[in-house]
């Protein structure tokens, strides 16, 4: 932004050279993913079904193909993103310590905070995960039974286990969006008590967004752990 406002053109194009060469590296990378992932999709349903056939279960076999599907998407679609966020936020708290010194502690106590309440909160996301993924792999069974009064259970239990994960997922991003109104103000504040140029303002809440939407992709991430780490140990071969 200073270049720009100084009139220096290739100096500010550098910024559009480094916007193209994060959609290239993102162009490559989704040419690559889809090629790979089939055949491992494909690879895996076949070793779940044929086990789980040996056990004379057809039922399982076809819940089994059906959660390896899920297990592939998570590294297919998931893992790309988990893995970006986590730079991010990482990068953008080490930037904010760089720049705007006190603006990076507060991000840092943040990141603290969500950190040590990350392991209790996955525990509970596997539990939940675990009764899901019973009742997913039990489905076919019981649709097979038709029997009206075990369906509507059936159902029922599903709703309720989803709801309950939509609730842990909701509250999540409310303490995200109180814990970035904190972040957001207080850096605010700091800056207006100071004389600083346009390119320093831009550049601070440019790593406090991207501080923010990282953060904000974690507690969906984390949950498509906790049912990868469950899908995991029913499609093992």
């Amino acid at each position: 932004m200073n270049a720009v406002m100084a009139g220096n053109t290739m100096q500010a194009l550098v910024y559009a050279a480094m916007v193209f060469g994060i959609w290239a590296v993102g162009s490559a990378r989704r040419a690559v993913d889809t090629r790979a992932f089939v055949r491992i999709y494909a690879d895996l349903a076949v070793k779940a079904i044929v086990n789980e056939k040996q056990k004379g279960s057809t039922s399982t076999a076809m819940a089994h193909a059906v959660l390896a599907r899920q297990f592939v998407a998570f590294f297919e679609e998931h893992l790309p993103i988990l893995i970006t966020a986590l730079f991010n936020v990482v990068g953008s708290v080490l930037m904010l310590l760089i720049i705007e010194f006190y603006a990076g502690v507060v991000a840092l106590l943040i990141l603290l905070a969500f950190a040590f309440v990350l392991p209790s909160y996955s525990k509970k996301n596997d539990r939940l995960y675990f009764k899901l993924n019973n009742r997913l792999e039990n489905e076919v069974n019981t649709i097979e039974k038709n029997h009206n009064p075990l369906l509507i259970k059936h159902y029922d239990l599903l709703a309720k286990i989803r709801i309950t994960i939509s609730n842990r997922e909701a509250f999540s991003y409310l303490m995200i969006g109180v814990s970035m109104a904190i972040l957001f103000g207080t850096t605010l504040t700091i800056l207006s008590h100071k004389t600083v140029q346009a390119g320093h303002i831009y550049a601070v809440i440019t790593y406090l967004w991207g501080f923010a939407m990282s953060l904000d992709d974690m507690p969906r991430l984390v949950e498509k752990f906790s049912e990868l780490k469950d899908i995991g140990k029913r499609v093992v071969v």
